[in-house]
């Protein structure tokens, strides 16, 4: 009788002590996962080549984190475009690790880059649940940086992709010509993909109000930016610069 309080102890002991190492095995161990991603770039004639390869492979690294089966996974659900292109913004400016450009080179006016890197998983899904949790930014427009604000993107049926923005800074082509370093974020982007889904090519339109061009853009001022669709390309993104 003296030894069953003690068989029990040892029993509730060993009882504890698998519960315990139950429990660790459960808990996630985080871990990464391999991305990889490309893009090619039209640049313009007078553009500084090194902030067309610099433009080139940021998206590359933004194509690999969208290419990523973690983060279709995370945001199969949802339909705000632009939400989730800040979200793959984030994650490939905070979130990626062992960033590398695997392969970047110019043919005429096309710069190209492949970028490959990392991504925690678990510090990424908690990334992106919580910028879902926020939900999208309360500003008006479907994209917007510090200089355009893009109001509507319609395809009409002639084949042209209408983009209306307006202007939240001053731009004066003639005179300051982007002064203060606003060229870049002045300027608005179209990539056209193919049935695919993979990139055919992109390209950069100046902020101007007329096919013409205006001089000058005054804070408010609203602008049609007329873009023809390739025969090739299945869809688009109409993008800012951030």
């Amino acid at each position: 009788m003296s030894n069953h309080p003690t068989a029990g102890a040892a029993l509730l002991a060993a009882a504890l002590c698998l519960t315990a190492i139950t429990a660790q095995a459960a808990e996630p161990t985080g871990g990464r996962i391999d991305i990889t991603g490309d893009y090619r770039y039209k640049t313009h004639e007078f553009e500084p080549a090194a902030d067309a390869k610099d433009l080139a492979c940021r998206e590359a690294l933004r194509q690999a984190v969208v290419n990523s089966a973690l983060y279709r996974e995370q945001t199969a659900a949802v339909v705000d475009s632009p939400l989730l292109r800040d979200i793959a913004s984030l994650l490939a400016t905070k979130v990626v690790q062992d960033q590398q450009i695997v392969d970047q080179h110019e043919q005429g006016r096309i710069v190209f880059c492949r970028m490959k890197g990392s991504l925690p998983t678990d510090e990424s899904a908690r990334v992106i649940r919580t910028q879902l949790a926020s939900g999208p930014s309360p500003t008006e427009g479907l994209d917007q940086n510090r200089v355009l604000r893009l109001l509507s993107v319609k395809e009409e049926s002639n084949g042209i992709i209408a983009v209306q923005y307006q202007a939240l800074k001053r731009l004066d082509w003639l005179g300051t010509h982007y002064q203060g370093g606003l060229r870049e974020s002045a300027d608005i982007m179209v990539d056209f993909y193919d049935p695919q889904g993979l990139l055919i090519h992109s390209e950069r339109y100046e902020a101007r109000r007329t096919a013409g061009g205006e001089d000058v853009m005054n804070p408010g001022a609203i602008g049609i930016l007329q873009v023809p669709k390739p025969p090739a390309a299945k869809s688009y993104r109409v993008w800012l610069v951030k």
